[in-house]
């Protein structure tokens, strides 16, 4: 017994070591479906709500009835932190899903094209600065944020809708040597409103791509779970939708199970791919359900303490945010007292001169009445002169 014990971690071991290192950052735990989604939906960005709000594309999601569309929306993001949108990829004859993160970087997302800054590598949309977030007006709907510069952005791929990576018609792109150095960092999961945004689309039927064909009633949503709230968009056209074939007799019922086994081996603390959409059920036969329960109810207390650690991020970053606003309102009063204190100076020295300019017009009144003065007695002493001599010279003529 110990003996296979040993050789089974040996194994585990090996295997932890010669996965990609894509696969071992980026896929966690997956769901692992059969036939690939839909193509993206074509929709309209609604209007950003707030400054700290960054875009998160929609995509489509799986359950137990099929694939379902998660709404695009605007979320409260972390202070300096981008998000990766997740991806279908084709790998060991199954599309499984990569869930988005948040992280410093914008990694690899598969290559697809979810536009609003989205260009299948990277993101155009905006960038962060001393706590702020700055948006770029010509990829984003925004008209009421502080912070806007304006940047064309050029289009390499062509835009075809496709939603998946690699497989029959998938998107080729691989990872660039910076998006596997990005994988590497510290990531953030999907918050506990992006997990709930994702939960309320799954239980509305409307959204089933089995339903909607492709082209679901609520597209996008100014902020998660607001799918029945103003400002909320449908798709403008419907996508190539090919349903799933019928289930075989053996196939289970629940076609989630985990994308990578190997991976879940070896868990990282900070690991940022965990997955939005629940679990499967156990496949049919399973002979030990109480294993099956011990198992689930350990998943559900896993599951919890994460939502509670979520919540708890959640309020430091939005206390993070309010120092930052409040920072920011520090500097601004600072600016206006320092703009006050100028003017004051100013007016000090414009009065100032004022006065010297009125002293001098002043004494120049003064000295005038002196100087006039000074003439009329200069003129009167002449005039008593000249009486004085005529005489004087009618004497020496006698």
């Amino acid at each position: 017994m110990r003996i296979a014990r040993l050789i089974t971690l040996v194994l585990t071991a090996v295997l932890a070591l010669i996965v990609p290192v894509q696969s071992r950052s980026q896929v966690a735990v997956g769901i692992s479906v059969q036939i690939g989604p839909p193509a993206l939906p074509v929709y309209e960005q609604p209007i950003c709500p707030g400054d700290g709000y960054i875009w998160t594309p929609g995509y489509w999601g799986y359950g137990d009835e099929g694939y379902f569309w998660v709404p695009g929306t605007w979320v409260l993001a972390p202070v300096g932190m981008l998000w990766t949108p997740g991806y279908w990829g084709w790998q060991d004859d199954a599309y499984l899903w990569y869930p988005g993160y948040w992280g410093p970087t914008v990694g690899f997302y598969g290559g697809i094209f979810y536009g609003f800054g989205y260009v299948g590598t990277g993101y155009e949309g905006g960038y962060w600065n001393q706590g702020a977030f700055y948006y770029n007006r010509s990829v984003n709907n925004v008209s009421n944020v502080t912070n806007v510069y304006n940047k064309t952005v050029v289009n390499n791929i062509t835009v075809n809708n496709v939603s998946y990576n690699g497989g029959p018609g998938g998107v080729t792109a691989r990872p660039t040597a910076a998006e596997q150095a990005a994988v590497r960092v510290p990531h953030t999961p999907p918050t506990s409103v992006q997990v709930q945004h994702e939960r309320t689309a799954a239980t509305n039927r409307s959204q089933l791509a089995s339903v909607n064909h492709g082209k679901p009633g609520v597209a996008a949503t100014v902020r998660p779970t607001e799918f029945a709230a103003k400002g909320a968009v449908s798709a403008k056209a419907a996508a190539p939708y090919n349903p799933e074939p019928p289930k075989s007799p053996n196939q289970p019922k629940n076609m989630n199970k985990p994308g990578n086994p190997a991976a879940e081996s070896n868990p990282e603390k900070t690991n940022p791919r965990q997955p939005m959409s629940p679990r499967g059920e156990n496949p049919a036969g399973n002979a030990n359900p109480p294993a099956d329960m011990k198992r689930q109810e350990e998943q559900q207390k896993a599951q919890q303490k994460q939502n509670q650690e979520q919540q708890r991020m959640e309020e430091k970053q939005q206390q993070e945010m309010q120092k930052q606003q409040q920072k920011g309102a520090d500097q601004k009063r600072q600016q206006q007292m320092e703009q006050q204190h100028q003017q004051q100076m100013e007016q000090q020295n414009q009065q100032q001169l004022n006065q010297q300019q009125q002293q001098r017009m002043e004494q120049q009144h003064q000295q005038q009445p002196r100087q006039t003065e000074q003439k009329n007695s200069q003129e009167q002493q002449k005039e008593q002169k000249k009486p004085q001599q005529k005489p004087q010279q009618e004497e020496k003529k006698e």
